[in-house]
């Protein structure tokens, strides 16, 4: 079996700290979202390759980052695209990649971005134990939420319906990037030559389950879609369950630091309060309140309060005025 990591996408709703950076290497904690995945591939002996599918503009920060990184399975493959407005889709990017690698076995498809509390192995021995396309499903709990998903439709675990991000919503059970699919089901070709929609591969689960069997994987553990501030927020949240961590080359002085906090490499803390944040590298935080917020790298603020912000890199932040203009 061999396994892609989807990790192309340009992360627009998470700028500006991902412009410069792929989301999916955003810390969670002591490791990335997409570190787990390799982890729980590395560990499981039917996957024989792990494509990493990304873009140009990143390719270079997954070379150093597989590089520095003890993982063996994982292999860099590249899409032509450098913007968003150069895009395949995913499933346009999914049928390259397979084209491009020669791929004519099982192939297990997990987006890079996904933090998923479930065990990866025991999706996959579900999707062994079917032999058909598999997909993970989850319960949102809430319609308004599912209109952004897939909706899946079931009949015990058999996919009966499967909507693409519907505009009213039958339930709010909703599909996840986490695919198994037979060789015999690696139809990308034939479903983008009918001129059928390129991008979420949702579209795509929607044609196949009309002309062949998909079954669900239905759990229950948390799962976080790394797409936005607040959802990245809420997935440090959850792995650090209440704890910080703070690099030990950071400084921290006569500041109160609150839960789920993470403090990187050299950055200051000086007579401010942190909760619930994210504070990148070589940043200084003096005299503030900051709280639910995301301050990048190189960034110096003082004697400002912030709740649910977002601090774009070397800007510089004083009394409440932008001296970089961002």
């Amino acid at each position: 079996m061999k396994a892609v990591v989807l990790a192309g996408g340009y992360a627009t709703r998470l700028w500006p700290i991902t412009k410069h950076r792929p989301k999916m290497l955003l810390p969670i904690g002591e490791t990335t979202v997409i570190d787990r995945i390799f982890g729980a591939l590395e560990d499981d002996d039917r996957i024989e390759e792990v494509y990493v599918s990304t873009n140009e503009r990143f390719a270079e920060e997954f070379e150093h980052h597989l590089a520095e990184s003890d993982f063996e399975k994982p292999i860099l493959s590249v899409e032509d695209t450098t913007e968003e407005s150069e895009k395949f889709g995913v499933v346009g990017a999914l049928g390259q990649l397979v084209e491009r690698e020669n791929i004519d076995d099982d192939l297990l498809v997990v987006a890079g971005d996904n933090l998923i509390g479930f065990d990866l192995q025991e999706f996959i021995d579900y999707f062994e134990s079917n032999g058909t396309a598999t997909l993970a499903a989850y319960d949102v709990g809430d319609r308004e939420k599912a209109k952004s998903y897939g909706l899946v439709d079931l009949d015990g675990d058999r996919v009966v319906d499967f909507q693409e991000k519907p505009d009213e919503p039958k339930s709010t059970l909703v599909s996840i990037a986490c695919y198994g699919f037979p060789a015999e089901s690696l139809r990308f070709e034939e479903y983008l030559s009918g001129g059928n929609n390129p991008d979420e591969p949702g579209w795509f689960l929607q044609w196949l389950q009309s002309r062949e069997p998909v079954n669900a994987f239905v759990f229950e553990e948390p799962w976080f879609d790394i797409g936005t501030p607040e959802s990245y927020l809420e997935a440090i949240a959850w792995e650090l369950d209440g704890d910080s961590v703070i690099a030990e080359s950071a400084t921290v002085e006569n500041s109160t630091i609150g839960e789920n906090v993470h403090v990187m490499a050299g950055a200051n803390i000086i007579d401010s309060t942190l909760d619930g944040s994210v504070v990148f590298e070589d940043a200084t935080i003096s005299d503030c309140e900051i709280h639910e917020t995301i301050i990048d790298e190189g960034t110096h603020i003082e004697n400002v309060d912030l709740a649910g912000a977002l601090i774009g890199a070397h800007t510089q932040l004083t009394n409440g005025k932008d001296d970089s203009g961002q």
